[in-house]
């Protein structure tokens, strides 16, 4: 999603660089164009928040599964990863272990999976304190 924003804001630019040469009248010219960026914002906004509900829905499916691996799956790999980034910048340095391999893929992972939790968790939050529940 957000890879699109860059092009998003091409398009903008280019739809208000046309009102600019198009419209004369300089108060209509600015409410058009921050009603038109309004509008666009207010869009993908809505898809941002869609997408980040839909992860955090899966996230919650997954941990209230039935069964303990269903439950678990994810804490265990990410901790998997902890320890691979605390053998190399840890234990490797004081103790003279050789360091270990890690393509640049698996931080793109650990990156992604960690992002998950912290905004899955943050949205379960806001949604506990909109409905009366507490955010903790």
């Amino acid at each position: 999603m957000i890879q699109f924003l860059p092009v998003i804001g091409t398009i903008i630019d280019k739809v208000l660089n046309v009102i600019d040469k198009s419209v004369e009248d300089k108060d209509l010219k600015e409410k058009l164009k921050s009603e038109i960026q309004l509008t666009i914002f207010t869009k993908e906004y809505d898809k941002i928040i869609k997408e980040l509900q839909v992860q955090r829905d899966i996230i919650v499916a997954e941990a209230t599964g039935h069964s303990w691996l269903q439950r678990n799956w994810r804490p265990i790999i990410m901790l998997m990863f902890g320890y691979l980034i605390a053998h190399n910048y840890i234990l490797a340095p004081l103790f003279g272990f050789q360091m270990l391999d890690i393509p640049s893929d698996v931080y793109q992972v650990i990156k992604i999976g960690l992002g998950g939790y912290v905004v899955g968790r943050s949205i379960e939050k806001t949604v506990a304190i909109k409905n009366g529940k507490g955010g903790m």
